[in-house]
């Protein structure tokens, strides 16, 4: 049984995300979406989707949370960002002139268009292997190199290495997941990644946080 907590700061896909996580959930499971500390607090697991910009979401977060208390309950259960979900957890961002994270992981968020030489498309959209570079639970029963669903044109930076879960390519090779105790966030969208993506949100809930 798990009591699932979907963060809505005003500029997530909420409602996709609630969607596919109804589709693996058990019977007995419960799905929230919230804005309330206090959800979060009873909460078993924490999803925290996202798009737009690591400045709104900021904005947004400290209009709708207290940022410490937040950044708290986030250390204490297992913890699922997804797109912004994973940015916002970084130190910086270098996106709409820079912004300030939650810095629960250290390191950038850098613009893609960047730091690629070849010609292809920004934003980064569509499907990409995501090469597993750790174990971890979330991987369980799911082969290597398999293909996700991608839509950013920002990739995070680790100062930490080890924090890499998974690296994906596309003309440059950038980190597309990261962990940290009982943290896990993915660059992709596992709402919108088919059979995998749905495999992957299964196994967050069976998770307990624990590596």
């Amino acid at each position: 049984m798990a009591d699932i907590a979907i963060i809505d700061y005003g500029m997530g896909n909420v409602h996709s995300v609630h969607k596919a996580l109804d589709k693996v959930l058990g019977k007995n499971s419960k799905i929230k979406i919230t804005n309330s500390l206090n959800d979060l607090l009873d909460c078993s697991h924490i999803v925290f989707p996202g798009q737009g910009a690591a400045s709104e979401c900021m904005i947004n977060i400290d209009k709708n949370l207290d940022i410490i208390e937040f950044k708290k309950i986030i250390l204490q259960k297992p913890f699922l960002g997804i797109c912004m979900g994973l940015q916002v957890l970084m130190t910086h961002s270098e996106e709409n002139e820079g912004s300030n994270c939650l810095n629960i992981l250290n390191g950038e968020v850098l613009s893609i268009k960047r730091k690629m030489s070849a010609k292809l498309k920004v934003p980064h959209m569509g499907w990409n292997k995501v090469k597993q570079e750790s174990k971890h639970p979330l991987w369980n029963n799911i082969p290597d190199e398999s293909f996700f669903y991608f839509v950013h044109s920002y990739f995070v930076e680790p100062s930490n290495k080890s924090n890499i879960l998974s690296t994906t390519n596309y003309d440059v090779d950038f980190a597309s997941a990261l962990y940290k105790d009982n943290i896990a966030a993915v660059q992709f969208h596992p709402e919108k990644s088919s059979k995998m993506g749905l495999r992957l949100l299964e196994n967050f809930i069976n998770w307990n946080g624990e590596l």
